[in-house]
């Protein structure tokens, strides 16, 4: 048996594709509520779940837990760097975020900041292991398909419009680095396809994913989709896939089918956007001037798909969409991944989110929808100059950081960091203006009040919703819990 440590990304991808190919296999889920949870009395607050993923890493003394500012100076020790941008005042007198936050920081009395987030401990930091861990619940490899936390509530819950896709996932794409691994967290696993994502790689692009291609009419359009129905029947999943995955595919399909022709289509076209709404999302990052190519490439050039991602969330959860992830995008050595150019980097992405974020919060505020729409703004750990891991389960360094600071591209937080980090939430019943975790002032800057894992926020996000984390699915004849072995507990100071 490997540990932790060992596993490999060619492991990882082997493990998670024996687990999709039991998925196909795998019969009708039976949804399970053990004997303590059921006298429980979950009060639902919220109809929909808006997830802002900060792919690759993001540095809490950076962003929203500043820690002493150190300027760049030439020959500067590296040891000394604490947090490369000054703090700034937020409407919450005793929060400060870290500079080029300064909307978001203006909604802070709006939401609640977790401060001691602490990701787990998978040895070896591999971004989506943990990735897969923060949307799973569970630590990789699993012997059956884990779903997306997103599947869960969509399964759980139901769509809250039945013409709307239940999940929707906006921003990542899969034919860039590790694009096959972050697969293996996009899927409803063994819940079934029908809840499974959405996929809209590009936000300006989400109209062409709800209209037939263009150019074919409608009765060419229906004999193909009808074509393509018969030919999933021949499929592996439909010759070795159990009933009820094999229903649960042509559901999807129809459900995909169904949304063409409804008047919640309209939901997914921007240009239907006024343009001074649409400038609110996107200015920050053509200030910024940053942004990625479609090759994946890091380029001075600004597609602002992150405000963009927002807005279209903002558009779907007034249709009735009931779990939304829009991601910054995860691509290795880019973005949030910062390995090198740290401080140059989180200045251009603080620019690209700042305003899409805040905006996101104060249009949902002004339509009446704030209270019953949970934000959760996460990473999947955060960044330190030094230390690689955590204090006493440091692992291999994987940067090459120099004692001292000559060059600008080795002023900021590089390597990996997972005994602290911050959740920003907004809504869903939470508390407004409120702060939860301690992290140390000096380096080390761990958790030292208040710990959260993954099993509890996410324990804490379905209470928002309305949903036990004892609940369990029924699959290969054992439980499987929405939080790790049911023991996943709602933090009850995040609520109001």
């Amino acid at each position: 048996m490997k540990t932790n440590s060992q596993w490999t990304r060619r492991e990882f991808l082997r493990t998670a594709s024996a687990a999709t190919l039991s998925a196909l296999a795998a019969g009708y889920p039976r949804a399970i509520l053990a004997d303590e949870a059921k006298e429980e009395k979950i009060k639902l607050a919220a109809d929909t779940v808006i997830v802002l993923w900060m792919g690759g890493g993001m540095a809490h003394t950076e962003t929203f837990d500043p820690k002493r500012y150190t300027p760049f100076e030439k020959g500067l020790a590296s040891e000394r760097v604490l947090s490369t941008f000054p703090s700034i005042n937020t409407t919450v007198d005793h929060i400060k975020f870290s500079e080029g936050l300064e909307k978001i920081a203006k909604v802070m009395d709006r939401g609640t900041l977790i401060r001691s987030y602490t990701a787990g401990d998978l040895g070896f930091i591999l971004h989506s292991r943990h990735q897969y861990q923060w949307h799973t619940g569970y630590a990789p490899p699993q012997t059956v398909a884990a779903p997306h936390l997103g599947s869960i509530i969509a399964r759980t819950l139901g769509p809250l419009n039945p013409a709307v896709p239940a999940f929707i996932d906006i921003g990542q794409r899969f034919d860039v680095g590790e694009g096959e691994e972050l697969k293996a967290f996009h899927t409803a696993g063994f819940l079934g396809s029908e809840h499974g994502p959405f996929i809209i790689p590009y936000p300006d692009q989400a109209a062409e994913s709800v209209r037939p291609p263009a150019g074919m009419s409608p009765a060419r359009f229906e004999d193909r989709n009808k074509f393509y129905k018969r030919l999933m029947e021949k499929s592996p999943i439909g010759q070795y896939g159990s009933g009820y995955q094999k229903e649960s595919l042509l559901r999807s399909m129809d459900n995909a089918h169904h949304l063409l022709s409804s008047p919640a289509a309209k939901a997914f076209d921007l240009s239907l956007e006024p343009k001074e709404s649409v400038a609110k999302y996107v200015s920050g990052a053509y200030e910024s001037g940053a942004s990625f190519s479609r090759d994946g490439a890091y380029e001075k050039q600004t597609m602002g798909r992150f405000g963009l991602g927002c807005l279209l969330a903002r558009r779907l959860t007034e249709v009735g969409a009931r779990f939304i992830e829009v991601t910054t995008e995860y691509i290795p050595f880019v973005n949030w991944d910062t390995h090198e150019n740290g401080h140059t980097r989180l200045a251009d992405l603080k620019q690209q989110i700042d305003g899409p974020i805040a905006q996101l919060v104060l249009d949902l505020e002004e339509r009446g929808l704030l209270n019953r729409t949970l934000i959760v703004l996460a990473s999947e750990f955060s960044r330190d100059l030094m230390l690689e891991g955590k204090p006493g389960k440091e692992v291999k360094n994987q940067v090459d950081v120099p004692d001292k600071i000559q060059e600008l591209k080795h002023y900021g937080m590089h390597r990996h960091f997972t005994d602290a980090g911050c959740v920003l939430l907004f809504g869903g019943g939470t508390k407004k203006g409120h702060l939860h975790g301690l992290t140390a002032d000096e380096r080390p800057c761990k958790t030292i009040k208040d710990r959260v894992v993954i099993e509890d926020l996410h324990a804490s996000i379905l209470r928002a919703v309305g949903i036990s984390p004892k609940l369990s699915y029924e699959i290969e004849k054992r439980p499987f819990y929405v939080t790790r072995d049911g023991e996943g507990k709602p933090i009850m100071d995040l609520f109001g």
